[in-house]
């Protein structure tokens, strides 16, 4: 029987082992061999073959003991520390090595092998692999136990704007999902004016707090509520309700500015078109091309709202573009000839106006913009103008005429947030209920319209790739459009994430 002497190469062997009979060295103070050692002692006696761990099927998290939870993928050094800390006996040796054993994803086992190292006999160390199953026990977190109940949330983020569209929000939404920044909401419920969001903990609101205000105009207002309190310890519940309200002043929108905020912001021009809205109001005169930042602070020392909307935007048609030469940034200046789309054929009144949209406008394109002629409007900013030197009409964006199926044609589409919605009234079949819904759909479309216009504004937020679906067939009328038609590239979507809410 061969054996390899596990001493010095020049020990001589002495003794015999007391259970097979081979020779080996007696000066280690052994009674029997490494192989006996091995055969007859277990040092991983005590460490059990079989455990479980337990996991939240619906935020996908696994319990590290005692009561945190905590997110891991499969066969992550996550989801191996958490199986050795549920392993009882395991500090009494060495642990040497661990790794996964591949298992059917679905099979709810986990298998781990393990190599460890520990003492069997004085000065002997033995080395030993061993395997443990584990058993994924599916079972609900306390914070998902919550979402399913009443009156169970500590902190909640009211996010409202007072204006007659929706597209605002339908923007910050697509950055929230963009940065993930609603992962900690236990819901999300729709008002009149806003959102509202609901969270188990304080601080998870703070942080949608410090996300809203990089990302928007904002003011906050905390207010707290007084739940239970603890006369023996000294200790009290409350409830936090952050209130914020962004700005009313949106991209297009058209903008008296008071003389003196004016002035403080280089002498720009009162009358300005609003061309960027992020945690600060980029401002820009379509004459003159001068730019200013308005930041968010400066806007709530004395707020002031917009002259006019994007829902009041008219139609007009491009007859003459001469560019004067003057470029800042996208913008080019140009002296532009248009008439209002409802005036061709009945009166053919023109307008010579200035307009930063030089770059984009031909002669026989449609732009919308504002008509101020002979208009009236009940705003003070307005009143203190000088009325005799403003323009007669102020081109926003360059209007393009899209097909008829073209929104069911769409090669992309937007992740959405899973909203609770809070009718205004109870009966589904009312007419303002209905009217609800319809505006909604019409504020969707208008900013699914408006992502198609601006690649600056598509990178800014995710894009998906349609499902297949068949194309409708061409009619002669579509074809008859116009041809210019807005595309939005394959390399500016994201493939489709399985079991994301699509709409």
């Amino acid at each position: 029987m061969s054996y390899i002497q596990r001493t010095t190469p020049d020990a001589v062997a002495t003794v015999l082992c007391c259970n097979c009979g081979v020779p080996m060295d007696g000066s280690l103070g052994l009674v029997m061999c490494y192989d006996c050692i091995k055969l007859n002692v277990d040092i991983t006696e005590g460490i059990p073959r079989e455990a479980n761990v337990s996991f939240c099927r619906n935020c996908e998290r696994f319990l590290q003991p005692p009561t945190q939870w905590v997110r891991a993928e499969l066969e992550s050094r996550e989801l191996l520390a958490i199986c050795l800390r549920r392993l009882k006996g395991l500090s009494k040796v060495r642990l040497v090595d661990a790794s996964f054993i591949w298992t059917e994803p679905h099979s709810r086992r986990i298998r781990v092998k393990l190599t460890v190292q520990g003492e069997a006999l004085q000065n002997t160390i033995v080395q030993q692999t061993f395997e443990v199953e584990y058993v994924v026990i599916a079972m609900q977190c306390p914070d998902c136990a919550k979402s399913f109940t009443t009156n169970t949330w500590r902190a909640s983020v009211q996010i409202r704007q007072k204006v007659a569209h929706k597209r605002t929000f339908l923007y910050l939404e697509q950055l929230i999902l963009k940065h993930n920044a609603h992962v900690d909401t236990i819901s999300i419920q729709e008002s009149k004016d806003g959102l509202d969001f609901f969270y188990s903990q304080r601080n998870h609101a703070a942080k949608m707090m410090d996300f809203l205000s990089a990302v928007a105009p904002i003011k906050s207002k905390r207010s707290e509520e007084l739940i239970s309190i603890d006369t023996q310890s000294g200790s009290s519940t409350y409830k936090f309700t952050f209130s914020i309200e962004i700005a009313p002043i949106c991209r297009d929108d058209l903008v008296i500015l008071p003389k003196k905020l004016a002035n403080s912001m280089g002498n720009i021009s009162r009358l300005v078109v609003c061309t960027k809205v992020t945690n600060m109001i980029q401002l820009t005169d379509p004459i003159t091309l001068q730019r200013a930042d308005l930041l968010a602070n400066h806007f709530w020392r004395a707020p002031f709202p917009s002259l006019l909307d994007v829902t009041q935007l008219v139609e007009f048609i491009v007859l003459d573009v001469e560019p004067t030469g003057d470029v800042r940034g996208k913008f080019v200046l140009a002296d532009v000839e248009v008439c209002r789309a409802c005036d061709m054929g009945v009166n053919d009144k023109t307008f010579y106006v200035r307009s930063h949209l030089g770059a984009i406008l031909h002669p026989g394109d449609s732009a919308m913009g504002y008509y101020l002629t002979n208009t009236n409007f009940n705003s003070d900013l307005w009143d203190s103008l000088d009325t005799s030197n403003t323009p007669e009409v102020v081109l926003i964006k360059k209007h393009y005429t899209r097909k008829s199926k073209k929104s069911r044609n769409r090669k992309w589409k937007l992740k959405r947030m899973a909203l609770e919605h809070n009718d205004i009234v109870a009966n589904d079949d009312s007419r303002q209920a209905k009217q609800e819904q319809e505006r909604a759909e019409k504020d969707y479309e208008l900013f699914l319209q408006e992502l198609e216009e601006d690649q600056e504004m598509r990178q800014t937020i995710n894009m998906y790739k349609a499902g297949e679906e068949p194309m409708p067939e061409a009619t002669e009328e579509d074809e008859m459009e116009d041809e210019e038609d807005l595309e939005v590239g394959l390399d500016e979507l994201l493939d489709e994430i399985d079991g994301m809410t699509l709409d």
